[in-house]
């Protein structure tokens, strides 16, 4: 998979009078790359709305981070990926309201652009592991938005608590808290994939 940023547009970004190695830089955004797009995808429930989410918050990353020290790069990194999805929300919101105001339903839209990718069928012997996989999906992108950054960063990246507080901007008796409650309710909800 090629990385979202190409590492000549990230060279371009970066000021050569800045000491940063570029290559361990490189290497982190490579490194969480993957985990990024599908919490950006999540969050959305659009690929490509997820792509843009990441390489932006990578290239914010690049610009005004990559001088910090490595051991404060994931926090950072993850606080501006989950600051671009709140972005990405609140501008859903907007353009929502707008649609139902002007008249605009989500039937209007382009059937060849909603239509499932034929590529995507999976063999039968997955069937079940993919239907499993695709209620995990589905249950975390149903989470309130704390608690889906709270999961992601905590369980899924694998964050301490205090990276993830300082990643999501709050306390972290907070993440505790959004943790707890995500956790619960996905228990709840996927009880039968156990």
């Amino acid at each position: 998979m090629q990385g979202i940023l190409c590492s000549s547009h990230r060279e371009t970004q970066i000021k050569p009078d800045e000491h940063i190695d570029k290559q361990n830089l490189e290497q982190f955004l490579a490194r969480v790359e993957r985990r990024a797009l599908v919490m950006a995808e999540i969050a959305t429930s659009n690929r490509e709305e997820a792509l843009d989410l990441v390489q932006d918050s990578m290239m914010a990353f690049a610009q005004k981070y990559a001088g910090k020290p490595q051991a404060d790069w994931t926090p950072l990194f993850y606080r501006i990926l989950q600051n671009r999805i709140r972005d990405w929300y609140r501008r859903s919101a907007v353009r929502s309201r707008w649609k139902g105001w002007l008249g605009f339903a989500d039937d209007d839209s382009d059937p060849v652009q909603t239509a499932p990718d034929p590529r995507c069928c999976t063999p039968e012997t997955e069937l079940h592991q993919q239907e499993a996989q695709d209620a995990i999906t589905r249950a975390v992108g149903e989470l309130p938005l704390r608690q889906q950054q709270a999961f992601l960063l905590r369980v899924w990246e694998g964050l301490d608590v205090a990276s993830t507080a300082k990643a999501m901007g709050c306390s972290q008796g907070s993440v505790k808290t959004h943790l707890s409650r995500a956790m619960m309710s996905l228990r709840g909800k996927l009880q039968e994939y156990r």
